[in-house]
């Protein structure tokens, strides 16, 4: 499976906002916060089309990433996969992407997870450190691997 990279434009929004809302209602539904007005305005605010990349499989958008530079790390801002494409380790291999950038510019990358999704297991499997915990957020962060 290639998995690669597309850019994006202000002008997919709409899409990029669908594919969080795909990803993320089950976790949501299940702590009672699922609100799909909420998830648009909080992706829309932060929304940068420099730093956010469509994943492709083949011809098929199957989610998007989002990593931020700040000034001593890089921060995962998010990281969604269609429903029905989780499981096939195509987050996986998109982590592994931004590791190899990370580790060559010897910076940490830091995510933020919702208490009770699966992608708490997701990124302590891929070497994340819980760092600490918020109401509704775990805070974690991988170290650079330097060889």
């Amino acid at each position: 499976m290639i998995v690669e990279f597309e850019a994006t434009f202000p002008e997919h929004v709409d899409e990029l906002v669908r594919i969080r809302i795909a990803a993320m209602q089950d976790s949501l539904t299940k702590i009672g916060r699922f609100d799909p007005e909420r998830a648009r305005d909080r992706f829309v605010s932060g929304f940068n089309p420099d730093c956010t990349r469509f994943i492709n499989v083949g011809s098929q958008r199957v989610g998007f990433v989002v990593v931020k530079p700040e000034s001593d790390s890089l921060k995962l801002d998010h990281l969604y996969i269609e429903p029905e494409y989780q499981g096939r380790g195509i987050g996986g291999t998109v982590l592994g992407t931004i590791f190899r950038t990370a580790d060559q510019l010897g910076l940490p990358i830091s995510v933020t997870a919702l208490r009770g999704s699966d992608s708490n297991t997701f990124y302590q499997r891929h070497g994340f450190q819980s760092q600490n915990e918020t109401e509704w957020d775990i805070n974690y962060v991988r170290q650079p691997n330097r060889h």
